[in-house]
Formats: C-alpha cells, sequence, structure tokens
C-alpha cells in the first residue's frame, strides 16, 4: 500500500479537503503499514494489524499479529547438537553452534572446555563424559569468569556423566552455573 495524504484543503475551513473520519482513517492506514513493516522497507509488507476504534471514547487500538516463536525459528544455540571429538587437552566449546555436546569418546588425559559464544540464560549440556582425568572450566570472558557449582555432585570419571552448564552473566566478568550428573540407562524414572 501507498503513503496515503490527508487532502487539507486549499485554506483553513474552506470545506475542500478530507472530513475528519476520512483523515484519521488515512493516518491509521498509514500507521498500521509502519508497525506492520518488519524489514523497515514499505515493500515488503506482508501482513496488516487489526485496528479498532472505541467508539464511545474514541481510543484507537492495534492489535498486533501472532509472532509466536517455533522451534524452527530457534537458532541453533537453543536446539542445535554436536560432537566433541577431543578427548584430552582444551577444546573450544561455542555456545553459538549447540545446546547439547556429545563426548565421541572417553577423556584419554586431562580435559578443559574453553567456552565462547554464549549469551544469558543460555543452557548447554555436555553428555557421555568419560574417563578418569580431571575437568576443568574455562572461558573467553575478557576480565574473568566465576563458574559456581550447584548440588553436590563432582565429577565422576568412572561413571558416566553429563555437565549441564547455564549463562547467568555474559559481560566481560561472566558468570556460570553448572551441575554434574552422573546416570545410567533405565526406563523407570
Amino acid at each position: 500500500m501507498a503513503k496515503q495524504v490527508i487532502n487539507i484543503g486549499t485554506t483553513a475551513n474552506d470545506g475542500t479537503g478530507d472530513p475528519i473520519r476520512d483523515a484519521f482513517d488515512k493516518v491509521n492506514d498509514n500507521f498500521t503499514e509502519l508497525y506492520t513493516d518488519d524489514a523497515g522497507d514499505v515493500g515488503s509488507i506482508t501482513a496488516t494489524a487489526p485496528i479498532a476504534r472505541d467508539t464511545a471514547t474514541g481510543a484507537v487500538t492495534i492489535s498486533l499479529l501472532d509472532d509466536g516463536v517455533t522451534f524452527d525459528k530457534l537458532e541453533p544455540r537453543y536446539t542445535g547438537t554436536a560432537t566433541i571429538t577431543a578427548t584430552s587437552g582444551a577444546t573450544s566449546v561455542d555456545w553459538s553452534t549447540a545446546t547439547v555436546f556429545k563426548m565421541q569418546s572417553a577423556c584419554t588425559g586431562a580435559k578443559e572446555f574453553d567456552f565462547t559464544g554464549y549469551k544469558v540464560g543460555q543452557v548447554i549440556t555436555i553428555h557421555n563424559l568419560t574417563g578418569s582425568y580431571a575437568i576443568t572450566l574455562d572461558s573467553d570472558a575478557a576480565t574473568s569468569e566465576t563458574f559456581n557449582k550447584l548440588g553436590g555432585n563432582d565429577y565422576d570419571g568412572s561413571t558416566t556423566n553429563a555437565l549441564m552448564i547455564e549463562c547467568i552473566d555474559d559481560s566481560a566478568n561472566a558468570i556460570f552455573n553448572y551441575s554434574v550428573l552422573t546416570f545410567a540407562s533405565s526406563v523407570n524414572p
């Protein structure tokens, strides 16, 4: 829809301009076009928002379109899976690529997970983690990072572990909460 121009007449109150209702209808249509154009260019409009006017008060209500987020619209950081192939040493874990990371095989030496690409509120899981070696956590925070262990479980290399980490501050002083879980396959919760 093209911009609708209000005819204001030749001179004030000469009766040649748009009636007030028609003028405000054009104003509402113009605003509807602006607010439903998510790309910022008029040519990309795909839908309009319903507008209602309360006849008693004159108040205008604009109902926004349902912009629900579906699984398909989420970034890989919230839906993706990845495999960690390195079994010892420092390994970069890029939070922007996945939310579930699987160790391909048991650790063969001390293991350091170096976190990058993390965002506040994001949670990742590193599972299938085994091997009797030290596990440490680090990040690329500019100044420092803090890792807070939740719960009483420590890493147990003699069994299968899952490490769940939540980023609660992604600033230069990043903060992460983490839990270590050990598990065994079972169909009984």
